[in-house]
């Protein structure tokens, strides 16, 4: 069996758009034929698992019943990737969890491929959990995710604060998320459809044609095509089918 995958997608300030971030990933690999799970821990009632259903599962996980539910299956489901959604608050203490069971030891012996997409926001409380999560991702992939879906800014003003925080780890990647038109957004909000569908012009139930708008169908196709090319250019792909092969760098820079 292919070594088993776990992203982790998570920040510990609310509000900066994580299960988007969630939800692009799991229609990525939905578009690659990646066999993919998720789990959502905003419980009892996720908003991961309304858009993707049939692949969701809400959990808390800070509950060791729930815990077991994710790790002590990695190796025995079809799945090859699983993504868990954390919830806001909870990214570094579900980072100790996953030091404390053992799972990080398990990513430096090479039997898991791990990474960790950190949601940032524009306030100096987010970015100062980069110092709150770097110690527990030195063998996983760590991305910084740069999310202007709610329209932040980042700091573009003041270079030395954006220098400080995003410099500091020398691995760190730094991912976009573009913009999606608000209009187009809220469409799909009101659909509870996956990106993917949407795009598509299918329902909820994924077996009958929708009728929504060709333009912000349109908008929605520009802007997954964006946050996909983000994906492809950190070889996403490999990471997951591959793991880190020898001789090759851990994290490759991504330019927005």
């Amino acid at each position: 069996m292919a070594k088993p995958a776990v992203i982790v997608v998570g920040a510990d300030k609310g509000g900066v758009g994580k299960t988007t971030v969630a939800r692009t990933l799991l229609d990525y690999f939905t578009a690659h034929h990646t066999p993919t799970r998720a789990f959502d821990s905003e419980s009892p009632k996720g908003t991961l698992k309304r858009f993707h259903p049939d692949v969701t599962e809400i959990v808390d996980v800070t509950s060791v019943p729930d815990q077991m539910k994710i790790f002590d299956t990695l190796s025995s489901v079809e799945a090859e990737v699983t993504v868990i959604d954390v919830r806001a608050g909870l990214l570094s203490p579900t980072l100790r969890a996953l030091r404390d069971i053992g799972f990080l030891e398990a990513v430096k012996k090479g039997q898991i491929t791990f990474a960790v997409f950190h949601i940032l926001g524009s306030s100096i409380a987010s970015l100062n959990e980069i110092d709150d999560t770097a110690p527990f991702t030195t063998d996983a992939r760590y991305f910084l995710v740069k999310n202007y879906v709610n329209n932040t800014s980042f700091f573009e003003w003041d270079q030395a604060t954006h220098s400080a925080y995003f410099k500091k780890l020398k691995d760190a990647v730094e991912i976009t998320i573009p913009k999606l038109n608000e209009m187009a957004y809220e469409q799909v909000e009101l659909a509870s459809v996956p990106f993917l569908a949407f795009v598509a012009n299918k329902g909820p139930t994924g077996d009958a044609a929708a009728n929504y708008s060709f333009v912000l169908r349109g908008y929605v196709r520009h802007w997954l095509g964006n946050v996909w090319a983000e994906y492809d250019r950190i070889k996403l792909n490999d990471i997951i089918a591959a793991g880190s092969p020898a001789g090759t760098p851990r994290v490759q820079a991504v330019r927005s």
